[in-house]
């Protein structure tokens, strides 16, 4: 297999920042559009934000997909880069997963007056069963899921790469065995949390590895503006976007009926209506993502850019950030507009404490990747030692 160096995608920086603004749209309103604010004249504004936003976890997952795939597809399976793979994510992924879940575990302990009142051997239990199903706090499944799909990644890379006519299936295939356990959970397992098992998200995680193998024939259709494209992309790119605004609209829309009268449909209708939207929604936030990238001033892309590398931190962080930010509601009614404008400080509140206090330990504890992952190349000590030096001989051209 011959070695093909692959061109680097600065672009997918936005992507994170893109998929990270959903997650924290759906945490900030999740109280809201539960039951705290159902008689609210603002409801439909808390249930939109809940739904429409609800791309995050598995465009994080499509992302995942792309970038192993577009790295890896077309190099030789080794010792040493299977050890190298799983050495990094150990260090920068497995790490602080175990870290933030012990240490979130502790906190919701705490919080309910457990931490003392139960048997250690008993906390240590759950702590166990916590850290093995990625539920010790409400956000770390995606973590969980993402190293099932770390472990899964060689024999599925293996096998894409042997038999190349799957590739061609790829997607349907994730679809198929997706659905499939979707069915048997609903039929015959039940779980609870069936979200903690990568299988829920293979269809996002096959649309990644598709895109990425065939890179090359959709590239044009991503970096080039739109009086360049083929009258074909032109029309996949209305069709797409008409059909993800169109399913979005019909999920807000189900969820707003469901929450405002407490009626509701088949359970496979949610899923379903929430598999097509968030399909569709990674695929305009790639497209979207180049966009943004050729036409958004540089500040803006800039912006994103550092919100996107400091996004795994972020998303670990933000969680606890916006549990504290919670207290301070005091007496505000649900139903003024003054609970609007605490829902939405809250979202801008969580990302912009969270952002300030890891870059902080980024730029000024070495051992921060620790319990925050990987140190983003421009905040990494080698990068301000480059910055210093460019500095400083600027200065002497100068004078």
């Amino acid at each position: 297999m011959t070695l093909i160096k692959k061109e680097r995608l600065p672009q997918l920086d936005v992507f994170r920042a893109l998929a990270l603004l959903g997650v924290l749209n759906v945490h900030a309103s999740s109280y809201a559009a539960g039951v705290q604010a159902l008689s609210s004249p603002f409801y439909y504004v808390y249930n939109f934000m809940n739904i429409f936003f609800k791309y995050g976890t598995s465009s994080f997952i499509f992302l995942s997909g792309f970038v192993l795939f577009y790295n890896y597809y077309e190099r030789p399976i080794t010792i040493r880069l299977i050890s190298r793979f799983y050495g990094r994510r150990l260090l920068y992924i497995i790490l602080p997963y175990l870290i933030a879940s012990t240490a979130y575990f502790v906190y919701s302990k705490y919080t309910l007056g457990q931490l003392n009142s139960r048997p250690y051997v008993e906390l240590w239990l759950e702590l166990r069963t916590a850290l093995l199903t990625g539920t010790a706090y409400t956000h770390l499944y995606f973590v969980f899921i993402s190293i099932q799909f770390y472990i899964l990644f060689p024999f599925i890379l293996k096998l894409l790469q042997s038999k190349r006519s799957f590739v061609r299936w790829a997607i349907l295939i994730g679809i198929a065995l997706q659905w499939a356990f979707v069915l048997y959970n609903k039929y015959n397992l039940h779980l609870l949390n069936k979200g903690s098992y990568a299988i829920t998200y293979l269809a996002y995680y096959m649309m990644g590895a598709y895109i990425a193998i065939n890179f090359g024939r959709i590239k044009s259709w991503l970096m080039n503006p739109w009086d360049l494209l083929t009258d074909g992309q032109k029309l996949w790119t209305v069709t797409l976007w008409v059909s993800w605004l169109a399913s979005a609209f019909v999920h807000v829309q189900l969820w707003y009926y469901t929450r405002t009268t407490g009626n509701t449909v088949g359970s496979l209708w949610y899923e379903l209506i929430w598999n097509v939207h968030s399909m569709l929604s990674a695929l305009v936030l790639l497209h979207a993502t180049f966009v943004i990238y050729r036409k958004l001033f540089s500040k803006g892309v800039a912006f994103l850019t550092r919100m996107g590398e400091l996004s795994f931190a972020i998303y670990l962080l933000h969680p606890f950030i916006l549990a504290q930010y919670r207290r301070f509601r005091y007496q505000i009614s649900p139903e003024s507009i003054g609970y609007l404008i605490f829902i939405l400080g809250g979202l801008f509140v969580t990302l912009f404490l969270s952002w300030g206090i890891i870059q902080f330990y980024f730029k000024r504890v070495s051992w921060s990747w620790v319990f925050l992952g990987n140190v983003p190349r421009s905040l990494s000590p080698k990068a301000k030692k480059l910055a210093k030096q460019v500095k400083k001989q600027s200065t002497e051209l100068s004078s």
